[in-house]
């Protein structure tokens, strides 16, 4: 029997009504497995290659052309930049072309660097086979400009024919909102954080967040100016990925459709998220980075579609724990937080400092996966290959008042259970896969509420819109990686309550387990904001 969208929405209906949905009653047919043991990367020698550091976006000017009608109807004061979503071919493993879609042809896609409180708009144009949606991942930001999964650009020159590859869009029919290109426009009005924009298209999200569609997007302010933290070429973005690679060099990802225009999911092996044999750091297999005997800034993302790293520095440095925590999804801590090593789920990011002057001139630094086996159990490698004198510093107190929500404000607390299928079967949250036309909380704006969260087994926990402040873990305290504001949580079973602030906008809004497989296989539900 084929699973259709319908299927899944009419067995979400049922669950809606107090029937339970089956773990793996929707499993996909033994004929439909792939002998996913048969395919491994070609082989890489580790620490071979530098660290790639992706280009900075730079706006577009205000010219009569092309692009300076990004201009067009858009917020004076405002910095506009025009991406063009297009497949390219890269040089990943060395000596192969890979075929990646990036924003702009490149993976990770470029850097916006953004200020708080200068709105940010971006025209996205749409040059791949397949519709694509963007999210910026951690902004608050107006419901037409937040990727909702619907919401979608359809491929450029294709006209409304086009339409016909968003038929998954909702209940089976084609998307009511699709568009040739689309102006998405970012306030910026919230703290300097390590944001990132990505591929939010329903169902796919996965496969196309795989073939490379991730950027970082630093949004910085006068607060974070004022401190002596490392800068520069000091302040160096790692955006964490694994992928498999066929021997051409390839991707591979077990699509039940690799065309991505009709049937969605995966093979019944990646069912519990698609974990690669390649770890890759700003593109590039296991790199290597020298650096001077100083402090560096690392802004660490988790960009992998499934995997979670615990990420440690072999040898440790004497004297200290290897990393010192100075801010998260959210932002700047109220003050630094040190670790010996750092757990770090899906799209959760980590501000760290690593003062490599504890290691002597000469020293091989290998950033660890203590998580991981065989080829990825390394991440990367630190050279201290030269000595400079100290410009940097952490000061104990990095962020004013947080203002964190109050409990004793709260006005609702909600429940939600994220349960994972068997064997290729539907996720669910309270056992209801993802309906576009149902709301599962009608918060208001402006009001707290405190959300609990049960995972079973394992889901990372994402919130569009909104931070959210960790208040505990199994009635106990926060975990050591919870500090400051999060706007993504990692459960490894059992239950988060967090106390969430909704401000800004009036809207819907999803929020979803960021394993991209879950999420494709409807682990996503929406609130509105009234």
């Amino acid at each position: 029997m084929k699973i259709t969208r319908r299927h899944f929405l009419k067995m979400g209906a049922m669950a809606g009504a107090g029937l339970a949905l089956p773990l793996g009653a929707l499993s996909v047919p033994v004929g439909r497995l792939a002998a996913s043991a048969a395919v491994r990367s070609p082989s890489v020698e580790p620490f071979a290659v530098p660290l790639p550091i992706p280009p900075v976006a730079r706006p577009v000017d205000a010219r009569g052309d092309a692009r300076g009608d990004a201009r067009r109807g858009a917020r004076r004061g405002a910095d506009h930049y025009e991406m063009v979503q297009k497949a390219a071919m890269q040089e990943i493993l060395p000596g192969l072309k890979t075929e990646v879609w990036g924003y702009d042809g490149v993976f990770p896609g470029p850097t916006i660097e953004a200020r708080r409180d200068r709105p940010v708009v971006v025209r996205q144009w749409n040059e791949l086979p397949v519709p694509v949606s963007v999210h910026l991942h951690g902004g608050k930001t107006p419901p037409e400009s937040d990727g909702y999964p619907t919401d979608l650009i359809v491929p450029k020159g294709h006209g409304h024919g086009a339409q016909a590859h968003a038929a998954h869009a909702a209940h089976g029919e084609p998307g009511e909102h699709a568009h040739m290109f689309k102006d998405y426009s970012y306030p910026n009005a919230h703290r300097a954080a390590t944001l990132w924009y990505h591929d939010h298209r329903m169902d796919f999200t996965g496969p196309q967040v795989y073939r490379g569609l991730a950027g970082v997007y630093v949004l910085r302010d006068e607060v974070e100016d004022g401190l002596p933290l490392p800068g520069g070429e000091r302040e160096v973005p790692l955006v964490i990925t694994d992928r498999t690679f066929r021997e051409d060099g390839s991707f591979y990802y077990p699509s039940l459709d690799p065309t991505l225009q009709e049937e969605p999911g995966v093979l019944a092996h990646a069912a519990n998220g698609m974990y690669g044999d390649t770890v890759l750091v700003n593109g590039a297999p296991w790199p290597q980075l020298e650096v001077s005997n100083t402090m560096h800034r690392l802004r660490i993302l988790n960009a992998s579609n499934a995997r979670s790293y615990e990420l440690a520095l072999d040898p440790p440095p004497p004297g200290g724990k290897s990393f010192v925590q100075v801010g998260s999804d959210g932002g700047l801590l109220e003050a630094p937080v040190p670790h010996s090593s750092i757990v770090a789920a899906p799209a959760e990011r980590f501000d760290v400092v690593v003062d490599f002057s504890r290691y002597p001139v000469g020293t091989e630094v290998t950033l660890k996966n203590l998580r991981g086996e065989g080829r990825t159990s390394d991440v990367m490698r630190f050279v201290v290959a030269r000595r400079d004198k100290e410009e940097s510093s952490v000061p104990e107190r990095l962020a004013p008042d947080l203002d964190f929500p109050d409990p004793d404000d709260v006005e609702v607390t909600r429940k939600f259970q994220f349960i994972a299928g068997v064997g290729g079967g539907v996720s669910a949250i309270n056992m209801k896969v993802f309906d576009p036309g149902r709301i599962d909380a009608r918060p208001r704006l402006g009001s707290t509420e405190i959300w609990e969260i049960s995972a079973d087994p394992s889901h990372p926990f994402h919130m569009h819109l909104v931070h959210f402040k960790v208040l505990s873990r199994d009635d106990g305290p926060p975990g050591p990686y919870d500090a400051g504001w999060k706007d993504t949580v990692s459960l490894e079973g059992g239950t988060v309550r967090v106390a969430v602030r909704f401000e800004g906008w009036r809207g819907k809004y999803v929020f979803h387990c960021h394993n991209l497989e879950h999420e494709d296989m409807m682990m996503m539900a929406n609130f509105e904001v009234v």
